[in-house]
């Protein structure tokens, strides 16, 4: 058990820094333009990589049994230990118990930790496309938020006075379309509702129904727009983030699958952990990774 533990921790350590790279130059990219919020991006890092575990770790022990036991067979150890008696029950018997010990930590990831995981990743995601921060804009970049409501453009910013010049905002609301103007923009936080709220300074603002009604266009000194919408955020509907106890008597076959997956995915380690064990017997002239490219065409 300690020669599979072993390789276990490594592996899955390895596997967990390449897909943690992997996820993480997808939303830096993101957060470079502003999109997302520097602590957003490792908050959506760290839930990915949870939710990754329960497909790492069955992988990973299927080819630590297959390089532990293949390295007890290069030195001729498990030669010794028939020799003294050792039966091979006794082998499986020590990876079984490795595999249920797995197979519990692993049921618990897949069906309460996943769906929960899943559940903040979309909630996290929709925070940051409904709110907007004026200071991670970038100057001369088109941002859209609320689902392409609103497009804002800044041809230049300063994060550190929170500012910004030449400010242009489009705002789509039902039937009217609002656009507005301005030479300077402010951002503040509203002191009773924590809100963030811009300030424009020498602007103009056009409003056009869409009916083709006639217009209205207002010229100001200063006006205040609020960035976050007022309702409460609400992430779309995903199976994958629905808890496991609302699928146990669902008749959507989207919701059975991902029901089927959660339970399948367990017991997948005791059949892959079992399998390891014949699929790692080799003569003392292999070597112990004599098998593992087999085993990871398997392993898929």
């Amino acid at each position: 058990m300690r020669e599979i533990v072993k390789p276990t921790v490594t592996i899955c350590t390895v596997l967990v820094l390449i897909f943690g790279c992997y996820i993480a130059a997808r939303y830096w990219e993101d957060a470079a333009h502003g999109q997302l919020p520097g602590l957003t991006v490792l908050q959506l890092i760290l839930l990915r990589v949870i939710i990754a575990l329960e497909v790492l770790l069955p992988t990973t022990l299927f080819l630590s049994v297959v390089i532990a036991l293949g390295r007890l067979y290069r030195d001729s150890e498990i030669t010794a230990m028939f020799a003294c008696g050792i039966s091979i029950t006794r082998i499986i018997r020590s990876v079984l118990l490795l595999c249920v010990l797995t197979t519990i930590f692993v049921a618990c990831l897949s069906l309460y930790v996943r769906p929960w995981a899943w559940n903040h990743f979309f909630w996290l995601k929709a925070e940051a496309k409904a709110s907007f921060d004026l200071t991670r804009m970038k100057g001369g970049n088109f941002y859209k938020t609320n689902d392409g409501e609103r497009v804002i453009f800044a041809d230049k910013v300063d994060d550190q006075k929170n500012q910004a010049t030449r400010v242009f905002i489009q705002t789509k609301r039902d039937d009217l379309l609002q656009i507005i103007y301005a030479d300077k923009a402010t951002q503040y936080e509203d002191e009773t509702t924590g809100e963030p709220i811009i300030v424009f300074q020498g602007g103009q603002l056009y409003e056009f129904p869409r009916s083709g009604e006639k217009g209205l266009i207002l010229q100001f000194e200063n006006s205040a727009m609020h960035l976050e919408p007022k309702g409460v955020i609400q992430p779309e509907y995903k199976v994958k983030a629905t808890a496991t106890k609302s699928l146990l008597h669902s008749d959507d076959l989207e919701e059975i699958a991902e029901l089927q997956w959660r339970l399948n995915t367990p017991l997948s380690i005791i059949l892959l952990g079992l399998l390891g064990i014949p699929l790692s017997r080799s003569s003392p002239r292999q070597g112990k990774y004599a098998r593992a490219p087999v085993a990871i065409l398997i392993a898929p």
